[in-house]
């Protein structure tokens, strides 16, 4: 989609389809807004109408189009809900509600009043902001393998500000667009199928992308990794054709001084579950268990783009998880990079033991000021979250507080779990190795996960994030989902992170203004 801010009011913008928040009638004698009377007379009253008449009520999702008397554009109103309860993530939903209901409608312009979605707790430059995001993700569509693409998204749309906006606002929509641009292409590998994007593959988009941002990358291949003393990334790919890789991208920060943060991703590019196979339902969504490593991607290719202050080391532990004559048993003990060893009881928990290496190799070659890993880790997070929230686990308040921010201005949402020394000793409690990859028990299963990764962070502040409930949606949970995520994977994280690189300063500093 193609975006441009404007210094105009929305009413004196040529588009075929004019777009305006709309607020729910606080009583049922309530007059239409002010900001509508415009418009409604172009309609020739049928706004004003309608909203007399009931028909109209501004309800959350409410979509209603009215036709201008003359010119043959349309305008759309978009419900906001209650005022009371309007935010940044309304407004989000409602730009994606009303991009979506244009499609396939012969707009070839969508105008937004980005006025008519500000209130007291949401601002101008906010509010375009929410706009860029719901515009461009809600029109976002895999379609790299479709033969015909049916209803072709909206191609272009103006957000109209108003005359004489602050300059903050220009600022916000360059550095929101430069985002959402992000994150598109962060989907579309995302969404490649397990036979287009193999850990050969993701390397190579990797080494593509050091090229063109100007970033440092480092693939190592499994002879490497061997030598290393890589074990749980070997194990866990070794029942594959497709041998794994660990992938390390370096952005350099803004200035010698510049704290560095460490973000390391879950790279499964299929998992099967090995010996200790999945059942057959459902398994094609397993090309989703790489979202982690490729959000990684998305955030080293954001912070180069938004020139973000802190050091970034993204860290892609990538493998494919398939069973065969060479693939790791149950039973089987394996070293990490670490010198930990781990018992693997069960090889369908093998992001655990892929990301072991990966925090390791982060953690003593880089010392991070923080390290924060994204992995679709375990079913046990949807089941207690559902699957809009990712699961947070943390050793450390302050980057709990911090990625809570992030999440708030982004609207990806996440929840803080806890972790304690029951969860530990769980995971310690291995009859032949260090750690095991599973316990017994049938409980706990995000924490106990959590607990493990925390073996290999060597003591430094760490998050992990696991997305398996929000990585990606099906055909099945589309419906319940915002309209800015489309069918498959959504880039979780992205968005969270950069926001969270962006404001990023290290304790005991004051942020910059």
């Amino acid at each position: 989609m193609r975006l441009s801010l404007v210094p105009d009011a929305a009413a004196a913008v040529t588009a075929d389809a004019l777009v305006s928040g709309l607020w729910e009638a606080e009583t049922p004698q309530s007059l239409l807004p002010r900001s509508l009377a415009e418009i409604d007379r172009s309609t020739g009253g049928a706004i004003s109408a309608a909203w007399r008449n009931g028909e109209l009520k501004g309800r959350r999702k409410e979509i209603v189009v009215f036709h201008r008397t003359s010119g043959g554009s349309r305008i759309l109103l978009v419900g906001l809900g209650p005022r009371a309860a309007h935010d940044a993530e309304r407004v989000r939903r409602a730009a994606a509600e009303a991009i979506r209901a244009l499609a396939g409608r012969g707009v070839t312009t969508a105008a937004y009043d980005a006025r008519s979605f500000v209130t007291g707790r949401v601002d101008l430059s906010t509010a375009v902001r929410s706009i860029v995001d719901g515009a461009v993700l809600g029109s976002y569509g895999f379609t790299k393998f479709k033969s015909k693409v049916p209803d072709a998204p909206v191609p272009s749309a103006v957000i109209a500000v108003g005359p004489k906006p602050p300059k903050a606002v220009a600022a916000a929509f360059a550095e929101e667009e430069a985002l959402v641009g992000v994150v598109t292409w962060t989907r579309d590998i995302a969404n490649l199928p397990s036979n287009e994007a193999t850990p050969a593959r993701l390397a190579d988009i990797a080494r593509e992308l050091g090229k063109s941002h100007e970033l440092k990358v480092t693939v190592l291949d499994e002879k490497r990794l061997e030598e290393l003393g890589c074990g749980g990334l070997l194990a866990v790919g070794s029942g594959s054709s497709h041998p794994p890789r660990l992938i390390v991208l370096e952005y350099p920060g803004q200035g010698a001084s510049a704290p560095t943060i460490a973000v390391v991703g879950k790279g499964i590019t299929f998992d099967s579950g090995g010996i200790s196979i999945k059942p057959a339902a459902q398994m094609s969504h397993m090309k989703f268990d790489k979202s982690g490593a490729v959000a990684v991607l998305g955030i080293l290719r954001a912070a180069r783009v938004l020139r973000v202050r802190p050091r970034v080391i993204g860290v892609m532990a990538c493998a494919e998880n398939l069973p065969s004559g060479t693939a790791y048993r149950p039973g089987d003990v394996v070293r990490t990079y670490s010198g930990t060893t781990i018992e693997v009881l069960n090889t369908d928990a093998e992001g655990r033991v892929a990301l072991s290496d990966a925090l390791a190799y982060a953690a003593k070659n880089y010392s991070p000021s923080a390290m924060i890993d994204l992995a679709t880790l375990t079913g046990a997070e949807t089941v207690a979250l559902g699957d809009t929230i990712a699961g947070l686990v943390t050793n450390d308040d302050g980057l709990a507080d911090r990625l809570r921010r992030a999440s708030a201005a982004t609207g990806e949402a996440i929840w803080r779990m806890p972790l304690t020394d029951y969860h530990r000793e769980l995971v310690r409690a291995a009859d032949f190795g260090d750690v095991r990859n599973s316990i017994e028990l049938p409980l706990a299963g995000m924490l106990t996960a959590a607990a493990f990764l925390e073996t290999f962070v060597a003591d430094r502040p760490w998050a992990h994030l696991d997305i398996a409930g929000p990585a990606y949606t099906t055909v099945a949970t589309r419906k319940y989902q915002p309209a800015y995520l489309n069918a498959g994977a959504v880039a979780f994280g992205v968005r969270l992170l950069s926001r969270f690189l962006l404001d990023y300063v290290p304790p005991g500093r004051t942020r910059r203004r």
